[in-house]
């Protein structure tokens, strides 16, 4: 214990010691206003990806690799890049042009060194990377949020009044009667029990294998709050492809179980390894039904309230060693809520998917709203469904890469 308060006690003033060279850079960029930073996925920066499995990780490149003038962050994928960027953003609740050069009509200058407030960032990066080295044997423990908290300047003192401390409540005994006996606490379910009450609660094993294909029509409503026309053919195992009606057009995102595409009025292209392997996470046919399977570990993490409804918290570890939080409703043991984190090297970045309005779909209880939260900043987007098929016949060829013209 006496350990754990001196590493945290090392983060704070480490953290505390860079607010002054923080300070100096903030004086001289004071023109800027604290907003969230603009989403990078619409500068060109490939959107977040989960962390690359071992086979994954060692094909794909770094950023010492592809990207020369990176100093700090060599060892990380290039697919990461986007993700890590946009929480360095939403960590100092900033804009990308804080530390980036920007010559007007979205033309960034990514590379330059100009701004003083990027040359405090690298120092800020090394300071992370120490102090978890240092401390937490390497571990991602300590972020840019553990200090910054949404702000430029960390703030390095409580703020007043403290909240109070709410004692526990004591059992009363009635006038002249020894205090009652309190009844046993009933031991708590295992994780492997809430497993497979899901599975019974979304209407057994036997009717989710009988899914293997699914085609469902909705909006789609992004950080602008407008809702697009929605439509998903997915065939199992993991084959998907998605149509959006824009204002500019419809665009289409594929994956054939080996090549992932996007097709737009731009043309055709296949999609980068962060995109595509973000598209899965979010597509793959059981991804979200066929739980246990994906994890080589679960334990139970005991429980909290989520809109005003009990649910109990499962962690799992993956194969190559991915880390999630599942929340089930402890009374219908339906999923309510899935984060999946992604350890960088200088912090853990979650992100979270939420599932309301189950109905029965043929025998199977599925969400027919999904929202997406993640660090991208604005960036909660709500699939809305108004209809699910379950076994429709779907062409293979949807899922194929269309011809470029």
């Amino acid at each position: 214990m006496k350990l754990n308060i001196l590493r945290l006690l090392v983060a704070i003033l480490a953290c505390a010691s860079a607010i002054v060279v923080i300070d100096r850079a903030r004086a001289q960029q004071s023109s800027f206003k604290p907003e969230f930073a603009a989403s990078l996925s619409n500068l060109g920066i490939p959107a977040p990806a989960q962390t690359p499995s071992p086979a994954a990780a060692s094909q794909e490149k770094t950023l010492g690799e592809t990207h020369p003038k990176i100093q700090v962050l060599k060892a990380l994928p290039e697919s990461q890049l986007g993700l890590v960027m946009n929480f360095v953003a939403v960590s100092m609740g900033r804009r990308c042009d804080f530390c980036h050069v920007n010559k007007g009509n979205n033309n960034w200058d990514w590379e330059s060194d100009e701004k003083e407030e990027k040359l405090t960032a690298r120092k800020m990066m090394t300071m992370v990377l120490a102090i978890n080295k240092d401390n937490f044997r390497g571990n991602p423990s300590v972020s840019c949020f553990t200090c910054h908290r949404g702000r430029t300047s960390p703030q390095g003192f409580p703020s007043f009044p403290l909240p109070t401390p709410v004692p526990r409540p004591q059992p009363q005994a009635a006038a002249g009667q020894p205090a009652a006996t309190p009844s046993p606490t009933p031991a708590p379910p295992t994780a492997d029990q809430i497993l497979a009450k899901y599975t019974e609660a979304l209407g057994g094993q036997a009717a989710i294998d009988k899914m293997k294909t699914s085609v469902m029509k909705g909006t789609y409503t992004g950080f602008n709050g407008a809702p697009l026309s929605y439509e998903v053919a997915l065939s199992a195992p993991d084959k998907f492809h998605i149509s959006v009606t824009t204002p500019q057009g419809v665009t289409e995102r594929g994956f054939d179980g080996k090549v992932g595409w996007e097709k737009n009025s731009r043309g055709v292209n296949e999609l980068a390894t962060g995109v595509r392997d973000q598209m899965k996470e979010m597509f793959l046919f059981f991804r979200n039904i066929k739980l246990k399977e994906q994890f080589t570990q679960v334990r139970l993490n005991g429980r909290e309230k989520i809109n005003d409804r009990d649910a109990l918290i499962v962690g799992g570890r993956t194969a190559d060693n991915h880390r999630e939080r599942l929340y089930f409703d402890a009374e219908t043991g339906l999923l309510m809520r899935r984060i999946s984190y992604t350890e960088t090297p200088i912090g853990v970045i979650p992100t979270q998917m939420d599932f309301e309005d189950y109905r029965d779909v043929d025998g199977v209880k599925l969400p027919f709203t999904i929202k997406v939260s993640s660090v991208e900043p604005g960036f909660v987007s709500t699939r809305k469904y108004t209809d699910i098929k379950p076994n429709p016949p779907v062409d293979d060829a949807i899922f194929k890469m269309p011809a470029k013209p």
